[in-house]
């Protein structure tokens, strides 16, 4: 199995490789049948690890090739191949095919069609090899990967100076949560000195109660430090409050990337890293609290913005933003397997709504607001049905997947006992009418009402290929059906036995399976369920506003002026970023700038030292006047001295 293991990250990094390198020899037809069929056999090779995990029990931790040794701690690549992992492999490469798939209708007429497909095969790559570690060397060489990759990606469009800008912005706050990243692991190897998973877990216990003096001498717990910093990583990557700024502005890259960043890969590698991480961070109530609390803020106050949108992939991205929150809350009440099961069942309706988002800009020629669209419904049947079911997925309709797993993350913190749990429950609970409202606020927008469409567009406006629509049915299936098909075993049987580490005084799961044992059973609890009431008054409401009342939202904008500019200013967090951080540093390196280098450099140590040596010179040259009797004078006065040296000495 280790062969298998090994070529399931490598078929992609060698269609990527053909693709990059070789792709005007290929062709665009060639280039796409390379990279799809590498990441197609990814897909069908974690199918066999699946079997081989899941339903065989054979677990695969090894070495595959070691770097260096240095000090003890050994640099290696090796793979983890457990249930988690192989949940994720899956997901990965199903929703990268998909992607891969809807890219050949999507990127068609593109001057970069072979760099794109070479970059979305790479992407793949970068993923799966964070997911498939076992080790912190490996896993942030995924991290950094994908970070990189989706540089490339968010900027691909190069010639727009909003892409440059927005790719910038992705790279630099990313860069931020890394640094914290790269410390916590540092702060591992310090305390453990591994790097291995394993051998970390095993140490850690030792550290309970061991602290560390950072600055003022104030002692911290070495293991709040390591968590607190390994989660700096994962605020960057899966955009968690105040690092979230780079993730709508990401929009600026084509939607299948838009699709495969937000749905499955990228912002998700938090949520994995920490889950993944669990013996570490069930050791720390600290950590967890500082967890819940900011998931619970990034998922109800990244929602009121997406209300305030009108550019459609946006409104899905702070959807984006909302979900991830919700997952985050669930890792800080330490219901691990409904952070993951909600992972799992958001990226599949998540990259159902940017794909068919996608479908409705082709059809509209690249138009993306909201308010130039309407009626779309009899010109876009399948793109229509579909979006209706991710839509209801993602507001948890009793039945569709986003259902099971967002009230299961609600039911999950209302159970919790942790410092913050309360502010954390009422923010999810009312996170979900704000969700239900935004969501179908999009849906009415562009498929109900008038047509606000010029006419010229209304006339070509017609159903995408069938190669963009093949992808949205096959993500509508497991959007209905994934959750009612895995909560029991995911969540409430043994599924990440051996896998999750949970601390019995934090088993929130174990209290929610006393009332609620499967999925029938949470279906039965619809009727008493405030979320479900709370989702349907948000549908109410967005159909009232926009389809029967659409002159009112304008007037209560009026009314609430002040409120609407400080969610359309996104609370002030770019303006403050770019005031702040952006500005000052361009300040010091002006300042540095003119006193280090033109003050200093150029002018004392550059420029000085030539006038210097002129100055001297110039001085020296006055004493070779060309005649002999000064000459005669100065030896004379030479010889006077040395011998008055002479005598006194």
């Amino acid at each position: 199995m280790k062969f298998i293991y090994t070529l399931i990250p490598l078929c992609p990094l060698f269609a990527a490789i053909a693709a990059g390198l070789f792709g005007k020899r290929l062709g665009r037809v060639m280039s796409h049948r390379v990279t799809i069929g590498g990441v197609a056999m990814s897909f069908l090779l974690s199918l066999i690890a699946f079997q081989q995990v899941v339903l065989s029990g054979n677990t695969f931790n090894e070495s595959i090739y070691t770097w260096m040794v240095s000090g003890g701690i050994r640099f290696e690549v090796g793979f983890l191949v457990d249930r988690l992992t192989v949940l994720m492999m899956l997901v990965v490469t199903f929703v990268s095919l998909m992607v891969h798939i809807y890219t050949i209708g999507y990127m068609h007429d593109d001057d970069g069609y072979q760099r794109f497909f070479s970059y979305i095969s790479l992407f793949t790559f970068s993923m799966l090899m964070l997911v498939m570690s076992n080790n912190f060397m490996q896993l942030f060489f995924g991290w950094e990967a994908v970070g990189t990759v989706s540089y490339l990606l968010i900027g691909f469009w190069y010639k727009r100076d909003t892409a440059i800008f927005a790719n910038m912005k992705a790279f630099l706050v990313n860069r931020v949560g890394d640094f914290g990243f790269i410390l916590g692991i540092a702060a591992v190897v310090m305390y453990t000195g591994s790097l291995d998973y394993e051998e970390v877990f095993v140490k850690a216990q030792p550290l309970i109660g061991q602290t560390m003096s950072i600055m003022g001498g104030f002692e911290w717990s070495v293991l709040t430090v390591i968590c607190i910093c390994l989660f700096i990583g994962a605020m960057g990557k899966s955009a968690q409050m105040p690092l979230h700024v780079w993730l709508p502005d990401s929009m600026e890259g084509p939607t299948p990337i838009s699709a495969l960043i937000h749905a499955a890969t990228m912002v998700t590698a938090g949520i994995f890293m920490v889950a993944r991480m669990s013996p570490l961070f069930e050791l720390s109530e600290t950590a967890l609290s500082f967890i819940l609390v900011i998931g619970a803020l990034t998922a109800f106050l990244m929602g009121l913005i997406g209300i305030v949108q009108h550019d459609i992939k946006r409104v899905v991205a702070y959807s984006t933003l909302s979900q991830l929150g919700y997952m985050t809350v669930a890792l800080g009440a330490s219901a691990y397997s409904a952070a993951i099961f909600h992972l799992m069942t958001h990226a599949f309706f998540k990259a159902l709504l940017f794909l068919a988002a996608g479908s409705v800009i082709i059809a509209l020629h690249h138009e993306q607001d909201m308010r130039k669209m309407g009626g779309l419904r009899k010109y876009l049947p399948i793109t229509y049905w579909t979006s209706l079911i991710g839509s209801l997925a993602l507001i948890g309709f009793p039945g569709l997947s986003g259902f099971f797993s967002k009230d299961l993350i609600i039911e999950a913190v209302h159970e919790s006992t942790l410092p913050g749990a309360t502010l954390a429950y009422w923010a999810v609970l009312a996170g979900v009418f704000v969700t239900a409202f935004y969501s179908f606020r999009m849906f009415f927008l562009v498929f109900h009402g008038k047509s606000r469409m010029d006419e010229h567009t209304e006339e070509h406006c017609h159903e995408p290929p069938n190669v963009v629509t093949w992808p949205l049915i096959a993500l509508a299936v497991p959007s209905v059906i994934i959750g009612f098909m895995t909560m029991g075993p995911i969540v409430f049987g043994q599924y990440f036995e051996g896998v999750i580490f949970v601390d019995d005084s934090h088993n929130v799961i174990e209290r929610v399976r006393e009332h609620t044992t499967g999925a029938m059973s949470m279906l039965s609890h619809v009727p008493g369920s405030k979320a479900f009431y709370l989702a349907m008054a948000g549908v109410f409401f967005a159909w009232f506003f926009y389809l029967v009342k659409p002159e009112w939202p304008a007037k209560i904008q009026s009314k609430l002026g002040f409120l609407h500019r400080i969610l359309d200013k996104k609370y002030g967090f770019d303006e403050f970023n770019q005031t702040v951080f952006a500005a000052g540093s361009v300040g010091i390196g002006a300042g540095l700038w003119r006193f280090g280098d033109q003050g200093v450099i150029d002018g004392a140590v550059v420029n000085g030292s030539a006038q210097g040596i002129g100055k001297l010179a110039g001085l020296a040259r006055l004493s070779q006047s060309g005649y002999l009797f000064h000459y005669a004078f100065a030896m004379i006065i030479g010889l006077l001295v040395m011998m008055s040296i002479f005598l006194f000495i």
